[in-house]
């Protein structure tokens, strides 16, 4: 199994980073997992501005070289996990706008018919959700609907056609009672163990 990692924090020494290094650790140590790829957006400086204009038209997006990397990338893993913290409700500006960016029509789904419809190209894939947030664990469902896995699972996943999504969702993070370390450990051990 081939595992590609997107990390998207802007800073090494957070909670987010410790976790993004309990994933690659429990990979390593699964022998199920053949190879391990690593995407930090910030490190990379990834542009995460959509632009369309004369010179780049929408309709060629899936045909950009400057994110042609990308593309192939994802294409090669088996399972993609992104780490992340949940700023506002939902992943960060930058992690949004590698979605915008690279899961392009005609590369991650394309229309199907007139009515609307869509098929998502990138199948036969799973992805894992590893994210942190400073408030309690359950906010995200009892104030917000939700709306941070409904973006990641429905409006982004299902649409491409990837429908096997798991989450972590910490909260309390800043909390010294946060049991950070149970957390991580939590992490390593699913990653250490998964068989697809």
């Amino acid at each position: 199994m081939k595992v590609l990692m997107i990390y998207t924090h802007p800073n090494h020494n957070s909670l987010c980073f410790a976790f993004s290094q309990k994933v690659l650790e429990g990979c390593r140590e699964n022998p199920n997992i053949t190879e391990i790829k690593v995407i930090d957006l910030y490190e990379e400086q990834f542009n995460p501005l959509l632009v369309f204009n004369e010179e780049k038209l929408r309709r060629d997006m899936h045909l950009d070289v400057e994110l042609e990397k990308y593309r192939e990338q994802i294409l090669w893993a088996d399972k993609l996990v992104f780490v992340y913290p949940i700023w506002w409700g939902r992943p960060p500006a930058m992690l949004l706008g590698y979605f915008d960016r690279v899961l392009a029509s005609n590369f991650a789904y394309k229309n199907k018919g007139r009515l609307g419809l869509v098929e998502g190209l990138i199948k036969g894939k799973s992805v894992v959700c590893v994210s942190t947030m400073k408030g309690p664990t359950k906010y995200p469902l009892f104030f917000l609907n939700n709306v941070h896995k409904v973006i990641m699972k429905k409006a982004v996943f299902n649409f491409i056609g990837i429908k096997k999504v798991k989450f972590f969702e910490f909260g309390s993070m800043e909390s010294p009672k946060g049991k950070q370390s149970q957390k991580l450990n939590k992490v390593y051990h699913y990653f250490r163990q998964i068989e697809k």
